[in-house]
């Protein structure tokens, strides 16, 4: 498999997926240390512009050693970094990965979730060979819950207390899609 295959342009009708750069640092951060952006996820928010060149470094890293795949998703008409979409937790044996998603919150509500996250499945899928993808969100993220399940993901069953982040403890739900699952059908006006 070539290198190539992990730092991909994928272009959809809105958006841009394509590697982080350093550039993108302060965009990422500003993002990233939002707490309401990060509610649901299994690390703090970040506190420093050194958490996001940390994270665009490991990014690329990992991409350069084929583990994942980590894509900022950019606004078509503005340039603009809108968040990151991600393939991660690849294992090439088994044909499987973890789609993860983070948005700005500028950014909520517009269906960029359902556009990124589909070209980014089909990438996985075509591309990469994949035959599962995976997701593990917090079960009390609803708006996460809807996008995956907008996406063709099935709630396949919940692993209890698995995360404790700053003292609390919570619950994840776990989802998962195959190559083989029926196509999803969008309606234009469905956002995620």
């Amino acid at each position: 498999m070539s290198k190539e295959l992990f730092f991909p342009i994928i272009e959809t009708e809105r958006l841009s997926l394509k590697p982080l750069s350093i550039n993108d640092s302060d965009s990422l951060f500003e993002i990233f240390s939002d707490p309401e952006v990060m509610r649901y996820w299994n690390t703090a928010p970040w506190a420093t512009i050194q958490d996001s060149l940390d994270f665009i470094n490991e990014a690329n890293g990992a991409m350069q050693r084929q583990e994942s795949l980590v894509l900022g998703v950019y606004l078509k008409s503005t340039g603009e970094l809108a968040g990151k979409c991600m393939l991660f937790s690849y294992d090439k044996e088994s044909k499987r990965a973890e789609i993860g998603f983070g948005l700005g919150r500028s950014c909520w509500g517009r269906g960029y979730i359902r556009e990124a996250g589909e070209a980014l499945i089909q990438y996985g899928f075509n591309s990469l060979g994949l035959r599962r993808i995976e997701a593990e969100i917090d079960p009390d993220n609803q708006s996460s819950a809807k996008a995956l399940e907008k996406l063709g993901f099935s709630r396949e069953g919940l692993l209890r207390q698995r995360w404790e982040v700053n003292g609390i403890v919570s619950d994840s739900a776990l989802y998962g899609r195959l190559v083989s699952d029926r196509p999803v059908q969008h309606n234009q006006a469905t956002s995620a």
